[in-house]
């Protein structure tokens, strides 16, 4: 009897180990044996995105398990070996055209996209007001590239700007970046710079090339140090504040995605400012096998993870649910931006960075 007790006791736990691993499992999708991998290379700015659990479990229930690298665009587009990866996920169009046509690869897709902002400070921002740059909007200001260009041509320094009583700095007026020859948002700094420069026309040749570098270099040359990847400059700006990083060339995602977190990072002195023109980083997605190819299908038609890239600033396709978000969380930001242009060619805007490149080894 007391053996046959035991047999029933058994067979009541291994159904009680059934069920639970069933329950547990039931939202996960495919078990981890049906689940297909697939690796790919990303802008570092899209980490945190592929990194999210939620964003996890939604491929998970597509019944694919996504690893991803990171690298700056222009490596991705020149020196990564996609041979080992299933897509590339370079941050700007440039770049992705560049990664196809080198790779011979047949489609590409833009899954999400945003624009370049200088985020700043209120009282910076007024300085710039003063210096006929910026002007306020509706919660956010405009920020005029010529006439900073012409501050940047003078070497103007923030002491040198007329009733500067909130930053007497003794450095020259700067966006900080990133470096022009890893990343892709200081190429994007550099293809508006360039069109203003090349008197309101996209760099074509190099001859034009030839003519602006000499006006646009120094933006980058006299910055000093300038970090590898968009996070660092921008959590710089977070952490250490005015003093350091009193205005930061990022993309908008970075800025809307710890608003919409709310976790305090973003103060209420902290500002955007948008660029006149303006400039779309649109991330390009470029499939390097069947695998890699259905997760760009999932980016662009999946309702779930469409959500979560909002979530993370991104503007998608679709943009009634992006300004959704944007209303919910009350943010002033423009819902359309107008004055926007497009980048160089891959080859135009690679010259313009190898010019560069040439004279930071002369500095």
């Amino acid at each position: 009897m007391r053996r046959l007790l035991g047999q029933i006791l058994a067979a009541i736990l291994i159904v009680g180990v059934v069920v639970a691993i069933v329950i547990s499992g039931g939202d996960d999708g495919p078990s981890s044996a049906d689940t297909i991998t697939v690796r790919g290379v990303i802008g570092s700015e899209k980490k945190p995105f592929f990194e999210d659990p939620r964003v996890r479990a939604e491929f998970r229930r597509k019944g694919f398990r996504v690893e991803v690298d990171t690298a700056g665009s222009r490596q991705i587009a020149t020196s990564v070996a996609l041979s080992e990866y299933d897509f590339a996920f370079p941050a700007g169009a440039p770049a992705g055209e560049k990664i196809k046509l080198e790779n011979q690869l047949s489609s590409s897709y833009t899954v999400f996209y945003t624009p370049m902002v200088i985020a700043s400070w209120t009282p910076i921002a007024e300085l710039m007001v003063g210096a006929g740059v910026a002007e306020r909007r509706a919660g956010w200001y405009s920020f005029d590239i010529a006439n900073y260009l012409k501050l940047v041509e003078a070497n103007t320094r923030w002491t040198d700007l007329p009733g500067n009583h909130v930053y007497p700095a003794e450095k020259s007026i700067l966006i900080t970046s990133t470096d022009v020859r890893t990343s892709n948002s200081a190429a994007m700094y550099l293809s508006l710079t360039s069109y203003v420069a090349n008197r309101d026309n996209v760099v074509e040749n190099p001859e034009q090339a030839d003519e602006v570098v000499p006006e646009v270099a120094p933006i980058f040359l006299r910055q000093g140090f300038t970090a590898a990847s968009s996070e660092e400059p921008f959590e710089d700006y977070l952490a250490i504040g005015i003093g350091k990083t009193p205005m930061v060339m990022i993309y908008e995602a970075q800025f809307l995605s710890r608003e919409f977190l709310g976790d305090g990072s973003i103060t209420p002195d902290m500002v955007l400012m948008y660029p006149e023109p303006d400039i779309l980083s649109k991330h390009t997605f470029v499939p390097v096998t069947s695998e890699g190819d259905e997760i760009g299908n999932l980016l662009l038609r999946d309702p779930v993870l469409e959500r979560l890239a909002i979530e993370y600033g991104f503007r998608t396709n679709r943009p009634a649910p992006f300004l959704e978000k944007v209303r919910e969380s009350g943010v002033e930001i423009p819902s359309t931006i107008v004055d926007l242009i497009e980048p160089p060619s891959y080859e135009s805007l690679e010259y313009m960075i190898t010019r560069i490149e040439e004279l930071y080894g002369q500095a």
